[in-house]
């Protein structure tokens, strides 16, 4: 019997764990052995090595699935020993060297620019952070349109903000270089420009699939997400 790889689920900014909780259920259904961490969601190197420690303590192979800000963690944990594969959702697909910021500036602002909302974080010993949320009157039609509009509002509210100093870091590695990869397109995302998206895909060679989703793919089109992973699976069981 293949033995199939146990799949790691890394949301992204602005969301949490829970971003999951439509496709979780279906994947358990399937077999797999499923984890979903929580993202500090600090810095890129640190939620790296954080998400690199929670793979190296799986046993045997892992799929690592990486939502948004998500994709560009798992394009450096991916580096990994036992990731056997990557999935990009609506994803930045780093290179070595490039920052968030780099990629992004690269194509038009997408409408996520003008709802951007900046807070102070305590630092022991130093400056303060900034912590970066979005306008919670804008987060629906920015980042959720297309998801039940009383489970927008509650993730509106509820969000794990990205530390601004991650979107300046540069990726230490990219996983696409060695692994088998996989990337979804959210061709209708005003959180990411999708051009972002085919374009970190296209250099990484990977295997393209597109939905015309908003940013949050995965609870607004959970069934696209649940086959993509499916179809990783499959090619990277052993």
């Amino acid at each position: 019997m293949p033995t199939a790889p146990t799949v790691v689920l890394v949301h992204g900014a602005f969301a949490d764990a829970a971003s999951f909780a439509a496709v979780v259920p279906t994947l358990l259904d399937d077999g797999l052995s499923v984890v979903v961490p929580a993202v500090p969601n600090r810095s890129l190197v640190g939620d790296a090595a954080y998400v690199a420690s929670v793979v190296r303590q799986i046993e045997g192979p892992v799929l690592l699935v990486g939502h948004s800000y998500g994709g560009a963690v798992i394009t450096v944990a991916g580096v990994e020993e036992n990731v056997v594969g990557l999935v990009y959702l609506a994803g930045y697909a780093l290179t070595e060297g490039e920052s968030l910021a780099e990629l992004q500036g690269r194509f038009p602002d997408s409408d996520l620019a003008q709802a951007l909302v900046y807070r102070p974080y305590p630092v022991e010993g130093g400056d303060d952070g900034t912590d970066v949320y979005v306008d919670v009157a804008k987060f629906p039609a920015v980042f959720a349109e297309g998801v039940d509009p009383g489970l927008a509002r509650v993730l509106a509210v509820s969000q794990r903000p990205l530390a601004g100093a991650a979107f300046g870091e540069p990726a230490s590695a990219a996983a696409w270089r060695t692994k088998p990869s996989w990337g979804l397109v959210s061709a209708a995302d005003h959180t990411i420009n999708p051009e972002v998206e085919r374009f970190g895909y296209s250099r990484a060679g990977m295997t393209v699939r597109e939905v015309e989703s908003s940013h949050l793919v995965m609870l607004a089109h959970p069934e696209a997400v649940v086959e993509l992973v499916r179809e990783a699976v499959r090619a990277t069981s052993a």
